[in-house]
């Protein structure tokens, strides 16, 4: 009679066991977008359940549950500006219709798409939870109080746009806690890079456009000013530090996007490290993105890995060399121009005090789609 073997396995055991069978992506915490806004994603038995998330990020999310609904709200970011920035090129962000796997397989390849989504994601998570800080969500932070004290009067700060004059200022005001937001975007965003190794080519990668992506913010840093005085005199001027706006971030990584460097894995004695594949190439910045293969055409329909194809997307068919030229789209002159009707705005007219009131008018426009 053959003998009957039982094991007891406990939670963490039966989590690492199931993470090791179920491989998982770095970038599939972005399924938290998914989730309904009444389902709890902190708390110890919350944490364990939600998919997508690796046994090093459960246990984040169980160490530090009020930041969640920070990291939920950072899944959402990336995915409204990933597919604004990209709403014009062959590929266009988009997702797949369920599962953990938000932009489907073609984030398993080290393609510069995936070097653009791991940076713009560290940068949501480090944005979030720093808006968090500020406006008092948080029991762990809140303002920048580092920040004090008056600015001589030719202050240049490193990395920082002044929104004021700079004939000199008090420190004061809620800076942003960017510092936070950046060390716990190191904790949660690179955990899985870390959990495997930084000898591999792949993580060395993600690891260094996680780290671009929150330079982006560092390096767009403002300076919000407020006059103090009799009749606006601004006898006293004070100001803080306050983060880019995201889509100001989203605009400097897609461009970081347009000239990332390829690269390879390199041995320089006894470790390893990512060096551009043409040595005519100089070595990247920290703030510019890598990417160790190149991408698909994107042109074709590939369900397999979560590329829809351009068939029915419209482009702009008046322009030959743009992005979102329908040459380019639809790769190649495969297009067709149709007429449609649509209703825009117009005779709008400023009505004291204070609207602004328009007509409705229809007009009838030429759109043209790549064919199918």
């Amino acid at each position: 009679m053959p003998t009957v073997f039982t094991v007891n396995l406990t939670a963490p055991l039966l989590l690492l066991l199931l993470w090791a069978t179920h491989p998982t992506m770095a970038t599939n915490w972005l399924s938290l977008a998914r989730l309904p806004r009444s389902r709890p994603v902190s708390g110890a038995a919350p944490c364990a359940r939600l998919r997508g998330l690796t046994p090093g990020q459960v246990g984040v999310c169980r160490a530090r549950g009020e930041v969640m609904e920070s990291v939920r709200k950072a899944a959402e970011m990336v995915i409204e500006e990933c597919q604004h920035q990209f709403r014009n090129r062959r590929w266009n962000c988009s997702t797949t219709s369920r599962g953990i796997n938000v932009f489907g397989r073609v984030m398993n390849q080290g393609t510069r798409e995936a070097a653009f989504v791991h940076a713009l994601s560290s940068a949501a998570v480090a944005v979030a939870v720093t808006r968090a800080c500020t406006r008092g969500e948080l029991d762990r932070c809140g303002c920048d109080r580092k920040v004090r004290g008056v600015s001589p009067r030719s202050f240049k700060g490193a990395h920082i746009q002044i929104l004021c004059p700079t004939s000199g200022f008090q420190w004061s005001g809620c800076s942003d806690n960017l510092s936070y937001g950046v060390a716990f975007s190191q904790a949660f965003v690179d955990e899985p890079e870390r959990a495997k190794g930084v000898s591999a080519g792949r993580p060395l990668m993600n690891l260094h456009n996680n780290e671009a992506g929150r330079k982006a913010i560092l390096h767009n840093m403002q300076v919000e000013c407020k006059c103090h005085g009799v009749s606006g005199s601004c006898e006293l001027r004070t100001c803080w530090k306050v983060m880019p706006p995201f889509r100001r971030v989203g605009v400097v990584l897609k461009e970081r996007f347009d000239g990332a460097t390829e690269v390879r894995l390199t041995r320089i004695g006894s470790r390893t490290a990512l060096l551009p594949r043409d040595p005519q190439v100089k070595p990247p910045a920290a703030r510019d993105l890598l990417y160790l293969t190149p991408s698909p055409d994107f042109c074709h329909l590939d369900p397999d890995n979560g590329i829809p194809g351009t068939a029915g997307r419209r482009c702009n068919g008046t322009s030959r060399l743009a992005p979102d030229g329908c040459e380019l789209v639809c790769c190649g002159p495969g297009y067709r121009a149709g007429r449609a009707e649509v209703v825009q705005r117009c005779s709008c007219k400023f009505s004291w005090c204070c609207s602004v009131r328009c007509q409705q008018c229809k007009n009838t426009v030429t759109i043209h789609t790549c064919r199918v």
